[in-house]
């Protein structure tokens, strides 16, 4: 159960990264909210995917609470489990994204 949290944080910590990138650069991109959501609305997802990520981290971990990356127990296997966590959901999105139509499944515009 540990590995499978710390995949849990690495898909939400990398799943950050997009959000945070194009908020802070004033872009527009899609959020489980809207399929065009504001660049504030993106910081927001984003800073929210790193608290989930941090908490999950804590789980794995066994310490609880938010735990920063250097803190939580980051080798061996926990840290490809990690890896593996963000290299998925990279590549999930990396999919998903070169649809030009693409939206979630509850999106109506």
């Amino acid at each position: 159960m540990e590995l499978l949290w710390y995949f849990v944080a690495g898909f939400f910590a990398w799943n950050s990264i997009p959000h945070l990138v194009k908020g802070i650069t004033g872009q527009k991109h899609m959020t489980p909210f809207k399929r065009v959501s504001s660049p504030e609305l993106n910081v927001i997802w984003g800073f929210v995917n790193v608290l989930i990520a941090l908490y999950v981290l804590g789980l794995a971990s066994g310490q609880g609470g938010l735990v920063l990356p250097w803190n939580a127990n980051l080798e061996g296997t926990n840290l490809w489990s990690f890896l593996a966590g963000g290299f998925a959901v990279a590549l999930y999105l990396a999919y998903f994204w070169s649809n030009p139509k693409a939206r979630l499944p509850w999106h109506t515009d």
